[in-house]
């Protein structure tokens, strides 16, 4: 399959959400999570810490701090909102008459993010970096994430087929050469 007809691609958008780390297994450092196994719960916490939200707003703060590359699906927030909620680090206030929950942080809450303040910082700062840096703070456009994304994804899934030969590899380094050098003169 060719790497821009992946389904993690054809919507700018990983697929395959599962637990509650972002990227169901596919997102950053070498096929790694993003935010690995529960570290999406610390960034949540942290985003109702600064201002308390509803979960569709959390989803969008989430995709607008990793520069629209990535959407966390509705199946894996609110259930990580029940766990918070449940845990006593979140109250839940729902407006008269609606159905819209707005999620504010408790003290218990504060304790638990004071108490784990370094893996807190940690997966804040993989959100705001992007993966391999590449996130919107660091300034890159996000199609040239995408194609940065999809060019890793392309090598990967090449390399992952049956060994190259002398010959392919050569071909496969003066691919890459090429375009380093293209890229050197924009």
């Amino acid at each position: 399959m060719h790497a821009l007809h992946h389904p993690r691609f054809l919507h700018g958008h990983p697929r395959g959400d599962h637990g509650d780390g972002i990227g169901g297994g596919r997102g950053a450092r070498g096929g790694g999570r993003i935010f690995g196994h529960g570290g999406l719960r610390f960034v949540l916490l942290q985003l109702i810490a600064k201002k308390p939200s509803h979960g569709y707003e959390l989803i969008k703060l989430i995709e607008e701090r990793l520069g629209g590359r990535y959407s966390p699906s509705p199946g894996i927030v609110y259930p990580t909102l029940t766990l918070l909620e449940e845990l006593g680090h979140v109250s839940v206030d729902t407006a008269e008459g609606g159905s819209r929950k707005r999620y504010t942080i408790t003290a218990a809450g504060r304790e638990f993010l004071a108490a784990n303040r370094e893996t807190t910082d940690e997966m804040m700062a993989r959100m705001d970096g992007g993966v391999d840096g590449a996130g919107p703070r660091a300034g890159r456009p996000p199609q040239v994430v995408r194609a940065i994304e999809n060019l890793k994804l392309a090598m990967r899934l090449r390399l992952a087929r049956e060994p190259l030969t002398e010959q392919q590899a050569h071909e496969f380094a003066a691919v890459l050469d090429r375009a380093a050098q293209q890229l050197e003169r924009i």
